[in-house]
């Protein structure tokens, strides 16, 4: 068989807020597919990795920010008692472009050696240079099942901290040569029910120097333009009179099952 190979996909984020103003808006984006594993045996030289490029993938910018991200999850899921992830790791996350870095939030897809899901790990970040994580394992995780997870990191000024997330993850198979499609849905509910509900999704494509090439140059600010659109949908909200909350302190402990 042959080994899997980084992807990337390109397709759309979007975000609805529900109340107590509806705020809805989607952007095109595109993002990195990576199998971990497979790479730290047999490295890619289509993607630069730890080192300036136009386009970059940095260690550094997973975890506790060491030179090895992999290591970091591997330590992390024994850590958390998932001794069965043994396949191989996905990585869906953004790019370093033109050495800006924002990601927003990364899924570590954890597979057993028969390509079942043993775990995902939500890598959540925020505009505070604050990190955290929330891995989600068990006999109902699986491509297309729900899985709910209680909000105790704080990311945007306009939510408590408080109620829980939804998490739903497909994929598509490959279609002959062609890599299939990743959804991944985030929605939060509060003691009120449903407030939010966002998801990022795109088509799959296997990453080649001039593939990876043609995609920065239809959107060359992807991660600045990541943090300019935080900014503004925040104005945006600010003039809808959506209550603010101040920061609370981080957790206390760096992962939430």
């Amino acid at each position: 068989m042959k080994p899997p190979a980084p992807l990337l996909g390109r397709g759309v984020v979007r975000h609805t807020r529900l109340r107590p103003a509806h705020h809805a808006f989607h952007y095109p984006t595109w993002f990195l597919m990576l199998p971990m594993r497979t790479w730290r045996e047999r490295p890619d030289t289509a993607l630069p990795r730890n080192r300036r490029a136009l386009v970059s993938f940095h260690d550094r910018d997973h975890g506790e920010g060491g030179d090895d991200a992999l290591a970091w999850l591997e330590s992390l899921l024994l850590q958390q008692g998932v001794h069965d992830g043994d396949g191989e790791v996905w990585l869906q996350t953004f790019p370093r472009v033109f050495g800006v870095v924002f990601k927003p939030v990364s899924f570590w897809f954890v597979h057993r050696r028969d390509d079942s899901l043993a775990a995902v790990v939500a890598e959540v970040n925020n505009t505070f240079g604050e990190r955290h994580c929330y891995l989600l394992q068990g006999p109902q995780l699986g491509w297309g099942r729900e899985q709910v997870a209680a909000k105790v990191f704080h990311v945007s000024p306009f939510c408590s901290v408080q109620g829980c997330y939804r998490f739903r993850f497909m994929r598509s198979p490959d279609r002959g040569a062609q890599p299939g499609r990743l959804v991944v849905r985030v929605d939060h509910d509060d003691a009120e029910g449903p407030l939010l509900q966002t998801s990022i999704s795109g088509e799959l494509q296997p990453l080649q120097a001039g593939s990876l090439v043609r995609l920065w140059a239809s959107m060359p600010f992807l991660t600045a333009g990541v943090l300019v659109r935080i900014h503004l949908q925040a104005v945006r909200l600010w003039l809808k009179r959506v209550p603010f909350f101040r920061k609370p302190a981080p957790p206390v402990l760096p992962v939430t099952r």
